[in-house]
């Protein structure tokens, strides 16, 4: 079994992590999207993410990893099990982490005919695919600019309504497919549909470090980590521990924290200067704000955590002004100038 790269022992990256962690802690503000330069620590992150959360408890001998505990979202499967009487066992798994690849056929994505028992017992049963697997965890996909524009509409289906739906060969099949969606991608190798983008909830930037003590930190780290993997992950294990007790803690008082008018106001205002279209910007700002107030254990959402998580949430939402050729990050900076002060 591979190990995982603490999360702790991550250096640099700060934002890239601070998205990941929010979305870790409220899933439902819609993935992360991380533009930037090759081994920067995209995928490394995305998993040691995974493997610092906490296991969760799925039904067992479910094949889409059913919460027992969130019977509206059972499958048909764990469904008829309640309906017969029979009780959900449940058992402890890691969160998934699943690659969905460039070169994915549907079939793989989505699930298919199970041939093998099509063929020897004359049966049509369905076998689960990529979205399956991925239910109640991340799905990665890196390079996801230059995904086929089948498989962008594909995701942005499921992506809307939290489940796989199937009907070919005769088959008819309906499973939950919900998963935080992460995907990387250099913008010098193709632009991304803004249809995908805008399912984004955040969008990150990460560049490969230009001060020489983080290079070799970096580097200092990694090697250790490949030296000897289980022991480097012991030194940290201290510091994985706080993270997770953390993310619990915040998962505890995400449904307890509502925002204030004023902070209403500062989101509304904000998207507003900057034209975003419709409302989603502000939605999933204040979600992201709310995510990291939880994290960090204040009571209330304060205008500073709209600062920090606006650029994350708004600069992949902005229209090209053909009259500003600043990008978007700087413009988001500028309207937070003009509205919180410098």
């Amino acid at each position: 079994m591979s190990v995982a790269f603490p999360f702790s022992a991550i250096v640099g990256q700060d934002e890239m992590k601070l998205a990941l962690l929010v979305a870790a802690v409220d899933p439902g503000i819609g993935g992360v999207m991380v533009f930037g330069d090759r081994g920067t620590g995209k995928s490394t992150a995305v998993r040691a993410l995974a493997a610092l959360l906490p296991p969760m408890k799925a039904v067992e001998d479910c094949r889409y990893g059913c919460d027992p505990a969130a019977t509206e979202a059972l499958c048909a499967e764990c469904r008829r099990r309640l309906q017969g009487g029979l009780r959900l066992r449940a058992r402890q798994v890691p969160v998934p982490v699943v690659d969905l690849p460039l070169g994915a056929t549907e079939d793989r994505v989505v699930g298919a005919l199970d041939l093998e028992r099509a063929l020897a017992h004359g049966e049509k049963a369905y076998e689960p695919g990529l979205l399956a697997r991925a239910n109640r965890g991340f799905l990665y996909i890196d390079e996801v600019n230059l995904l086929e524009d089948h498989l962008v509409d594909l995701l942005l289906d499921v992506a809307a309504s939290g489940e796989n739906v199937v009907e070919r060969e005769g088959l008819s099949v309906r499973h939950p497919a919900r998963f935080v969606l992460v995907g990387s991608g250099n913008p010098e190798e193709g632009e991304l549909r803004p249809q995908l983008l805008d399912r984004f909830g955040l969008s990150v930037e990460v560049r490969t470090p230009d001060e020489l003590a983080t290079r070799v930190e970096v580097i200092r780290r990694r090697d250790a980590f490949e030296r000897d993997p289980r022991s480097f992950v012991a030194r940290w294990e201290a510091d994985e521990a706080q993270e997770r007790r953390r993310i619990l803690a915040a998962r505890r008082r995400l449904p307890r924290l509502e925002p204030d008018q004023d902070i209403l106001e500062l989101a509304a205002k904000l998207c507003m200067a900057l034209g975003t279209d419709g409302l989603r910007g502000e939605l999933t700002l204040i979600r992201a704000a709310r995510a990291l107030a939880c994290l960090e254990g204040s009571r209330r959402i304060k205008p500073e955590h709209l600062q920090r998580m606006a650029p994350a949430a708004l600069r992949h939402r902005l229209r090209r002004n053909p009259l500003d050729e600043s990008g978007s990050s700087v413009r988001v900076e500028r309207a937070l100038a003009e509205l919180f002060g410098p």
